[in-house]
């Protein structure tokens, strides 16, 4: 959990009372008496609603002075429940209501408000400063959150705190491990003879020691040495632990210059499995503004207009960009809009991380939401896909259907293992949203791959299309080659290994492949009509003396029979026996039985026996007898000829 509100209301005086360790590290802090970056200490409780068993939490106390909002925002990110701290003797002050703020736009829900410094006030003002609280609290996710009077001075609500503390966070429902491990670093440091060490709330999954990690955003691999959760050495670590990481070869970012081959580490850093994504500088957002800053001062009401220079607050990283709604040019307080931040460095972040945004120079929160696609393109037709996603709601935004929806109107086809993996979401619910999202008939699945279905009915029309197109402008080919298939339809493949699903739905639904090309399966190649009498005098020639058939120059004296003969060889309906010899089909199979049938009675023959056995003449029997040794059918010994392979003459002769 982590501490929240304005300076000086005893944020960090209540954490030492509680656990016994000042927050309050830095010597700077001690000279201020405030505190300046995130400070941490471990708090363990027992809790009636689970017997002999001790509590492990940590607590993040958080700056509350406006100049350090900054930090306040880093630890507020990873929390299950906030401290909320008002003192009596002040009341609801500026940074109290910027830090509801906050962690209403971080989607912490859970709270416990605490008034300190009782003792400075009497009954009636803690009475009214109570009042007060609860009225500021209203329409918030606060507010029936416990409200409970303390003072450190006195003792006074202590022990009840420490119960509703137990109470709460004993009723917390586990957090997800949805195989995602990410621990954003809100600190990193370096310890004589152990290294660099980094820190921070880990979140979405188990890190384990000896593992190989990657340090985003600059997609380096580490490993983690040791893994230490409240100052004990562990094997691993789980979803919403603090944890301590050493990290052998990585080196504080400040050095970085000097260390070669060290990998540079600082707070905003992440440290996360390989395989989870890579960092990107344009995100696609939902971003909201509190109606709560309707009320404020002048210049946290004035409308947030696009093309304003923010800074970026996700995790623990703090990255300045500039801000460009979708449908719109302003956002005033209440509003709600899809949005996209183009950053000036890269950020590793995930579908459904929440955010803040804030001024340039850091003086005011302007809004806060959440992320829906953290690798964005600036380009207006894909910017468009996210219009469908619902902006009723950060709740209703963040659905895995729409979210994948969404990408698949942007990216049209992704591959199955690709989708969403960086995001928030378990693969179960990845594959339940898949699921709905095909039952509906808004995607497609096909091996690999997922595909929008408009793109993928368009795509298979057009390859459709195009194989028809084919038939019809050249009827005499078996049909269109698979290269030509796959160059026309180049534009439209966003990623390898489409062509091949889509040549294989083809195939399932009326459509062959012959060798490398491919056609409709009623398809049957004709001669085109130009062509078709030169074809019919050629196959009349070839009739009408099968083994003793004219020569290829005197069947195809011109062009137009030249193109017909090469149709009838190319659909079977002719046989090319040698260079000048052509035989029809009929008349080859009819050859080739014959010697076949003979050869298999006799064992063996000559040119001549054969010949006479055929009645043909020895310009036909030689190049069939030569053809016939080239496919396997016959061997010649001499002057003779002998079956070589039953099998393969059978199947040779068929063709």
């Amino acid at each position: 959990m982590a501490t929240a509100g304005h300076v000086d209301h005893g944020k960090s005086s209540l954490v030492k009372t509680l656990t016994g360790t000042d927050p309050d590290r830095l010597p700077e802090e001690k000279a201020r008496g405030i505190t300046i970056d995130l400070g941490f200490a471990h708090l363990q409780l027992a809790s009636d609603e689970l017997p002999g068993v001790t509590l492990d939490i940590g607590i993040i106390d958080v700056p509350g002075h406006e100049d350090f909002v900054r930090n306040m925002v880093v630890g507020a990110g990873s929390i299950d429940l906030a401290l909320l701290v008002a003192a009596a003797d002040d009341g609801w002050m500026p940074q109290t209501e910027e830090h509801l703020q906050i962690l209403s736009y971080l989607g912490v829900s859970r709270a416990v408000v605490v008034l300190t410094k009782t003792d400075l006030a009497g009954p009636e003002q803690n009475a009214r400063c109570a009042a007060l609280l609860r009225e500021k609290l209203a329409g918030s996710p606060f507010e029936q959150a416990p409200l409970i009077p303390t003072s450190i001075v006195t003792g006074q609500g202590v022990e009840q705190l420490r119960e509703t503390l137990a109470r709460l966070l004993a009723s917390s429902p586990p957090l997800p491990d949805i195989g995602k491990p990410r621990l954003p670093i809100d600190r990193a440091f370096s310890l004589p003879g152990i290294g660099t060490v980094v820190t921070g709330t880990l979140r979405g999954g188990h890190l384990r020691k000896g593992e190989e990690v990657v340090l985003q955003p600059n997609g380096k691999v580490t490993r983690i040495r040791t893994i230490q959760t409240h100052r004990r050495e562990v094997p691993s670590a789980g979803p919403g632990t603090r944890v301590a990481l050493n990290l052998p070869n990585a080196t504080l970012a400040a050095g970085a210059a000097a260390a070669i081959g060290k990998v540079p580490v600082e707070r905003g850093c992440v440290v996360a499995l390989p395989g989870l994504g890579t960092a990107h500088m344009i995100c696609d957002v939902l971003l909201e503004r509190s109606p709560r800053l309707a009320v404020g001062d002048a210049g946290v009401r004035r409308p947030l207009k696009e093309g304003t220079r923010v800074r970026f607050h996700t995790g623990s990283s703090n990255i300045p960009g500039r801000l460009y709604f979708s449908d719109q040019q302003v956002l005033c307080p209440g509003e709600r809009s899809l949005a996209q931040i183009r950053l000036e460095s890269p950020i590793y972040a995930f579908t459904g991380d929440r955010f803040v945004l804030r001024d340039w120079a850091e003086r005011v929160t302007l809004g806060g939401g959440v992320v829906l696609n953290p690798c964005a393109s600036r380009k207006p037709k894909l910017r468009a896909a996210w219009q469908t996603v619902s902006k009723d709601s950060i709740e209703a935004a963040l659905q895995p259907q729409s979210i994948i929806a969404a990408q698949l109107q942007e990216r049209r086809a992704m591959k199955k293992q690709s989708v969403l993996v960086q995001s928030i979401f378990s693969s179960s619910e990845i594959a339940e949203a898949l699921s709905q999202l095909n039952a509906a008939g808004q995607c497609a699945l096909s091996g690999e791959f997922v595909l929008e279905t408009n793109y993928w009915k368009l795509l298979s029309e057009r390859a459709r299309s195009l194989v028809e197109a084919w038939h019809k402008d050249h009827p005499d080919q078996r049909g269109l080659s698979l290269a030509a298939l796959r160059s026309c339809l180049s534009s439209q493949l966003p990623l390898p290994g489409i062509f091949e699903v889509l040549l294989a739905d083809l195939l399932r639904t009326g459509f062959s492949q012959v060798e490398a090309s491919i056609s409709r399966s009623s398809h049957r190649p004709s001669l085109p009509a130009h062509l078709a009498p030169a074809g019919g005098k050629i196959q009349r020639l070839l009739d009408a003396t099968p083994l003793d058939p004219p020569s290829r120059m005197e069947l195809a004296p011109d062009r137009n029979s030249q193109e017909a003969l090469a149709f009838l060889l190319r659909v079977g309906a002719a046989t090319e026996v040698g260079q000048e010899l052509v035989l029809s089909r009929k008349a080859f199979v009819h050859a080739c039985e014959v010697i076949r049938r003979f050869l298999g009675q006799r064992g063996q023959a000559t040119v001549s026996e054969l010949r006479q056995v055929l009645g043909a003449s020895r310009r036909v029997v030689v190049p069939l007898l030569e053809k016939l040794d080239r496919e396997g059918v016959t061997r010649r010994e001499g002057d003779k000829r002998l079956l070589k392979n039953a099998k393969v003459q059978t199947d040779s002769c068929a063709r």
